[in-house]
């Protein structure tokens, strides 16, 4: 368990984190998950990220429940359960450096493909969900967090503002309570790290409201700017550091 001096900058980091995600619905890992290799070490940052994930995608939920497309989340829980329980029992011995580079090239990839495509494509479909959970809740399970690569997705089925926040939120959560199962039953899930999952919770919690409120008062457009540049600064991150 980490020490007083150890736990303000997590708790810190967990708002900073929650409350970028609750305006991006994504980034928050990549605030997160650094100060947890730091504080708790690379064996455990991955389990304690899925617990303070799980606290601040559930928090967006609520906060964003009217708004939530379940059909969506129905469709992606489908492919999602059992391709998030496979990753998490492999987790161990992923090889993590070339995935992670990869996702940085797509995420790149996918914000010029936005501006560059001659006509706009259509809209995804819930079942194209099923697909689209079967393939991120595996690499969520071994990388930690692939909020990045999914929020193109979420975009291109017309979701926006609360509507994208609080959906994205809601199939994540099916994603990190699945990835918890495998983590437990594969003994990742020790009581310290239950505990420093636990003691960021508040913080999470509270940055999912103050993302709410921010969220509230963006136009659309501006929305869907400041996603784009969080994918850009992400995929560029991604790539030189893996």
């Amino acid at each position: 368990m980490p020490d007083l001096g150890q736990v303000l900058p997590l708790l810190v980091a967990a708002l900073a984190a929650s409350t970028l995600a609750a305006v991006a619905g994504f980034g928050g890992a990549a605030i997160l998950l650094p100060v947890l290799v730091l504080v708790v070490g690379p064996r455990d940052a991955i389990p304690v990220l899925t617990i303070a994930q799980l606290v601040g995608n559930g928090s967006r939920v609520v906060l964003n429940r009217d708004a939530v497309s379940w059909p969506i989340v129905g469709w992606f829980a489908l492919g999602g359960i059992p391709a998030a329980l496979i990753g998490g029992f492999l987790f161990a011995a992923a090889p993590l450096e070339a995935l992670t580079r990869l996702i940085g090239a797509f995420l790149l990839a996918s914000v010029a493909w936005r501006h560059l495509r001659p006509a706009p494509s259509g809209v995804l479909g819930p079942r194209t969900f099923t697909v689209i959970g079967a393939v991120f809740a595996f690499a969520s399970a071994l990388v930690g967090s692939v909020g990045p690569i999914m929020a193109p997705f979420f975009l291109a089925a017309g979701l926006l503002k609360s509507a994208y926040i609080g959906t994205e939120a809601a199939a994540t959560v099916v994603m990190h309570v699945t990835k918890l199962v495998a983590y437990g039953i594969a003994a990742l899930l020790s009581v310290a790290v239950l505990a420093v999952g636990l003691v960021m919770a508040p913080a999470m919690i509270a940055g999912s409201w103050i993302g709410k409120r921010i969220v509230d008062r963006l136009p659309e457009r501006v929305f869907v700017a400041v996603i784009e540049v969080v994918l850009v600064v992400t995929g560029i991150a991604f790539l030189i550091f893996g």
